[in-house]
């Protein structure tokens, strides 16, 4: 099975999938002039600004849940993988990916808001929405659809519960074992999985509503809290700061792992963690209630900014200033080696090793506790999406109890994943990003090419602007924007 998921992810993460994330986001940076830089201060207000409504949840929240999405376990585990494959510099070509990426985020939430629709009381809508709207492919928009059903709801679930069951089983111990059906699980990962699915199921039975209330208070608070303890670690080894840098620098020009690896796993992890491309934070961008749909556009490129920049950097630092880590060479070899061999990369032990270097005896329940509510509210934004999806799909098609076949689902994917090895639940998560990216990409690549409706909207917003207008309208019919349904008919409600 293990064999089969690498030669998978060998043809599905080819080169052609790399430069196709890095080329699309230089593409949409140079078509918006860098609108990721132009309006930083704007992303900052935004994200401040916004009120939710019965139907609509806030900027904030749409955020919060997005984030959720984005900051789990790829930025623990996923950044140890990166350097432990690719090397210090694979640090940079994710630095890379995520400041083009978030031009490509704008362009993917800001059609997300454009083409969402009105289901049940709740705004639905996502790369399936936008692709049969703008595109005018059902089918395409189907094969997301379907595709994004089958990695939110099983494959992508399995790679975080897995790295939880791994950080608390590390930080605990094992505490005994049962032979079960499933082969031999530890009481540790048993107890861990059953309180997981217990705690899943009473939020997703709750709706939209108590997914983004449960991560607006969440997220912000973890993510703080990593970031604090990460800038002691590297303030008590700040005199290696500027040979760290460089390391990350040098290395990912000439790297000691191959410039194919470096950049290869750079890419990867960082379309993983910040998710930029993938597809996935249309779902929560199209969620939110705003005035114009360039304004949840923007909200979504600061996110990446926050996961990538921010908390990847964070792990990266961490791990590399206290060298807590090594590199994998050709086979069994070592290039670096600072650590025991039989520490796996596709692990959050690194980071682990790394905190426990100064806080002794506190690394690996802090970073447990850490990824519990990291991934945690990862598997919490993939049900959102999941379930936007099948929504998507009971337009067309009426499927009794869907959504409750999909809560069972992922909620007997989370259990399993958590009990599972790590190589293989992580190769079967790449599975599932890498197909979702090529089928968006290349969606919002021909959409902005047919009709470029991402583009008008950030045009019209910024003549608002320079207008000083007091509230922002938004009118696709006289930006030649066809299928904008809901806004054409928010406006004849105004009228």
């Amino acid at each position: 099975m293990q064999e089969f998921v690498n030669f998978l992810n060998g043809i599905i993460w080819s080169p052609a999938l790399i430069y196709l994330c890095l080329g699309a986001g230089l593409f949409f940076s140079l078509r918006t002039r860098f609108m990721q830089v132009r309006h930083f201060s704007e992303m900052w207000r935004l994200l401040m600004s916004g009120k939710s409504s019965d139907k609509g949840i806030s900027s904030f929240q749409a955020l919060a849940v997005s984030l959720s999405g984005r900051v789990g376990a790829g930025n623990i585990a996923g950044v140890a993988a990166a350097i432990g494959f690719g090397g210090p510099g694979a640090v940079f070509w994710m630095w890379v990916v995520a400041f083009f990426g978030a031009a490509t985020a704008y362009i993917e939430s800001t059609l997300g808001q454009i083409y969402k629709e009105e289901h049940e009381g709740n705004y639905r809508g996502g790369p399936a929405y936008y692709i049969e709207k703008a595109m005018g492919q059902k089918w395409y928009a189907w094969t997301f659809a379907i595709a994004t059903i089958i990695a939110t709801g099983v494959l992508l679930p399995m790679v975080q519960s897995n790295t939880i069951g791994s950080a608390i089983e590390q930080a605990f111990g094992a505490s005994g074992s049962v032979d079960t059906a499933l082969g031999v699980i530890s009481y540790a990962k048993l107890y861990t999985a059953t309180g997981i699915v217990m705690l899943l199921g009473f939020i997703i039975f709750g709706g939209v509503k108590r997914i983004a209330n449960f991560t607006q208070v969440v997220v912000p608070f973890m993510a703080l809290a990593y970031i604090i303890i990460s800038v002691v670690i590297i303030g008590l080894n700040i005199n290696r700061l500027p040979e760290v840098f460089m390391m990350i620098i040098s290395d990912a020009f000439t790297p000691m792992a191959g410039f194919g690896a470096a950049i290869g796993w750079g890419v990867k992890r960082g379309v993983y963690s910040n998710e930029a491309g993938q597809g996935t934070g249309p779902h929560a961008a199209a969620a939110a209630e705003v005035e114009h749909p360039a304004q949840q556009g923007m909200v979504q490129a600061f996110s990446v900014y926050i996961d990538t920049l921010f908390v990847c950097s964070a792990t990266a630092f961490m791990i590399i200033i206290t060298g807590a880590y090594n590199v994998h060479g050709a086979g069994d070899t070592f290039i670096v080696q600072n650590i025991a061999a039989d520490i796996a990369a596709n692990s959050p032990l690194y980071t682990q090793i790394a905190v426990d270097s100064v806080f002794s005896g506190v690394g690996k329940p802090f970073i447990a506790l850490a990824l519990f509510f990291f991934a945690f509210t990862t598997i919490l934004a993939y049900y959102f999406i999941a379930e936007n999806n099948i929504y998507y799909i009971k337009r067309t098609l009426k499927i009794p109890g869907a959504v409750f076949l999909l809560k069972v689902v992922i909620m007997s994917a989370t259990f399993y994943g958590t009990i599972r090895a790590a190589d293989i639940a992580w190769g079967m998560g790449d599975i599932g990003v890498g197909i979702m990216a090529w089928l968006n990409i290349i969606g919002i690549l021909i959409i902005f090419f047919m009709s470029k409706p991402a583009l008008k909207a950030l045009k019209d917003y910024e003549r608002q602007q320079q207008e000083g207008v007091a509230k922002y309208t938004f009118d696709p019919v006289k930006l030649g924007i066809k299928n904008a349904d809901l806004w054409e008919e928010k406006l004849k409600n105004k009228a």
